[in-house]
This record gives C-alpha cells, structure tokens and sequence, in this order.
C-alpha cells in the first residue's frame, strides 16, 4: 500500500506522493492509473515529493541552487512527464509544510528543484507566490483550431518552462461555447505540444492599475482543467503584450477554480514572471499500486 495525499490550487487537482529517498519511481501506466477520476483516485496529475540528491535530475537542480533540498517529479494525468507545474508547486510546497518536511515563514522563500530549473516560492497572505523565472516569446505562433469556434484564431507561444499557445476571444459567449473535451488542434503542431488558454479581457480590462482576464485552458496530456497556473501567467503575459507598452505588470486573471495574481518584475536575467495564489490538502488514504 502506498500513502497518498490530494490537493489543489484553484481546482486544479493532484495526487502527492512523498517518496524521500526516490525509492518508488512511477510508470506511465500506474500515474494514469491513479489520476483516472473513475477508476484510480482521480487528478489533474501527481505530484511525486522526493529529494533533490535522490533522483537523477536533481542533480541539475543542485548545481543551480545548493539549498533545493525537494524535487518535484510531477507527471500529468496521462503519465506523461512535464516540466513544471504553477498550481502544482505551490500544493508542493503546502505538503512539505504541513507535513514537516519543510518551514517557510511568511515572506521568507524556499527553492524547489523542477524540470524546468530551480523555482522560488514564498509564503504569501493569500497562500503562495512562485517566481516561475524568466519567459520568452517562443515564436511558435500556430493557428488554433478548437471545437465551438467557426474559425480557427492565431495563437502567441510563450515559453515559461513550458510551452503555451495563447489564444484571444472576442466575448465571454465564445469562451462559454468552449468545447474542450477534444484538444485543441494546432497549424503547425509542435513537437512537444503545448498548453493552449483561451483568454477574454475584463470590461474594463484594467482597473486601479490592475489588468483583469478570464481564461480557459487545455493542458497538455490532461484536458480541459479549473485552473492551469503557468497558463495563467502565459495568458497574462500574452494580454499585456497585445495591450502594449502602457499595459500594467500585476494582473488578476479569473479561471473557473478561482482567481490568481500574475507580477512581472526585473532580474539579472531578463523579465521574471511570479504567480501567487492559495493551496490545500483535502484528503488523505492509501492505494495499491498495481
């Protein structure tokens, strides 16, 4: 039998499983086994707690940053292995703190191996803000053909670690007709897929300062989600860009599990992006892995 913990961040769902010593490595297979929401637990992905020096990729993680103690394997709902994840870091980080593997104070910052490089997350009032680094356009701008569109629309790549195809509605009614229980196709398809958002800006769009969205998303190897927190941030990184110069950097960006805060900020290496927002544990229980 093996322990695992749920939670989320905005709805956006996940199975933890504290394996310190990364003595429990995950098929494909058994993580779509678990995230099947009629046969298995049921979850956006999972989240696998394993120290950085006890995996092969937390080497890189190590070299980066000397104090990422934790590495965060996760694994979207089809098994298959992603960079980062900006609801799931901060669940991530929830779990080290309330199970004692961990302390952060508020406003202090713990660093959290990835895939994607080493992230920063810091106990906020509101929960936790995760610096997810610096973006970049990637110039991968594909046409979008989704399901309760006419016409298929251009999207904008963003890479924040992970690629994201950002796509600009006209009204809230053409988000609500939405039809994402098929992908999103892509022209040209990437490689390595992409997360698609489907993005309304707010009436009006910014407000004492402050820009306001809603989003929908497609995540990769998962679907239709409540939330996506880096598409989050590519949505609004994608919207202040359209908007130009005067467009503000702190963003408030509404999806169907909730709202998240988006600041884009400077560093030595370029523009970072930080996205904060609340985590919760929700049950505890055991399974077999098949």
């Amino acid at each position: 039998m093996v322990a695992f913990t749920k939670g989320h961040g905005t709805g956006n769902d996940f199975i933890i499983i504290a394996d310190p010593d990364g003595q429990l490595p995950l098929s494909q297979e058994q993580v779509a086994v678990l995230c099947d929401r009629h046969f298995g637990i049921g979850a956006d992905g999972v989240l696998r707690v394993v120290r950085s020096a006890s995996l092969p990729e937390g080497a890189a993680a190590l070299a980066e940053e000397p104090a990422a103690e934790w590495f965060m394997d996760y694994r979207n709902a089809d098994g298959s292995v992603a960079e980062m994840c900006g609801n799931g870091i901060r669940v991530f980080v929830h779990y080290l703190v309330r199970s004692g593997l961990a302390s952060i104070e508020q406003g202090a910052t713990l660093p959290i191996g990835t895939r994607a490089g080493v992230r920063d997350v810091t106990r906020s009032a509101n929960g936790y803000q995760v610096d997810l680094g610096a973006w970049r356009l990637s110039g991968d701008d594909p046409l979008v053909r989704a399901d309760g569109l006419t016409v298929t629309r251009p999207g904008l790549g963003i890479d924040l670690g992970n690629p994201h195809v950002v796509v600009a509605l006209a009204s809230e009614a053409e988000l609500a007709l939405l039809e994402l229980t098929r992908a999103p196709e892509l022209e040209p398809a990437l490689p390595a897929g992409a997360n698609v958002e489907f993005v309304v800006p707010g009436e009006p769009l910014v407000r004492d300062g402050i820009g306001h969205v809603r989003m929908r998303v497609s995540e990769r190897g998962v679907g239709e989600t409540l939330s996506c927190g880096t598409g989050v941030a590519a949505t609004a990184l994608a919207v202040r860009y359209w908007a130009g110069a005067q467009a503000p950097n702190n963003w408030q960006v509404e999806v169907p599990g909730g709202t998240l805060a988006v600041r884009m900020f400077p560093a030595e290496d370029g523009e970072h992006v930080a996205l904060s927002g609340p985590a919760q544990l929700v049950f505890q229980g055991e399974i077999d892995l098949l």
